[in-house]
């Protein structure tokens, strides 16, 4: 394995440490507070409403999901150590890539581009905001996920 795909597996470990307690393990498909058709550890992607899942193809959502997510994040910011990373792959893992990839919109990403890694951090706990309903509302659990991501991003 190269040193590359080690750092990248690393982080989608990391990430996922954060992943599976935030999400939970739902086997049946349900609405998000969003909205949003999800399934297992929070996979949004092909969801089968009424389908039951497998804790098989939970893992193998997770694990696809996950690489993706670190994947974008490496993509959009080559090179980011893996505490970085991971943090940054947890957060494009539930919430998509605007926060490490929009430089636009995301403070985070402008942050990330420039390569202030700690400003960039700290701004995780910003994004702890779902539409409900129309309205931007703060998640208590969103709250906890950003704060734990922003540690690990620190650490």
């Amino acid at each position: 394995m190269t040193p590359l795909n080690k750092r990248l597996s690393a982080a989608a470990a990391l990430a996922a440490a954060i992943a599976i307690p935030a999400e939970g393990l739902r086997q049946f498909a349900y609405c998000d507070p969003p909205g949003i058709l999800t399934v297992c550890y929070g996979s949004t992607t092909g969801v089968v409403k009424g389908k039951q899942y497998s804790l098989e193809e939970c893992r193998a959502l997770l694990d696809r999901d996950m690489s993706a997510a670190v994947l974008t994040v490496e993509t959009c910011a080559p090179g980011l150590p893996e505490n970085v990373l991971a943090a940054f792959a947890d957060a494009v893992y539930n919430l998509g890539p605007n926060i490490a990839c929009n430089t636009r919109t995301s403070t985070a990403a402008r942050l990330l581009a420039a390569g202030d890694l700690s400003a960039a951090c700290r701004q995780l706990p910003r994004w702890n905001k779902a539409r409900v309903a129309g309205v931007a509302v703060e998640l208590p659990g969103l709250t906890k996920r950003r704060q734990r991501e922003m540690e690990l991003c620190l650490s």
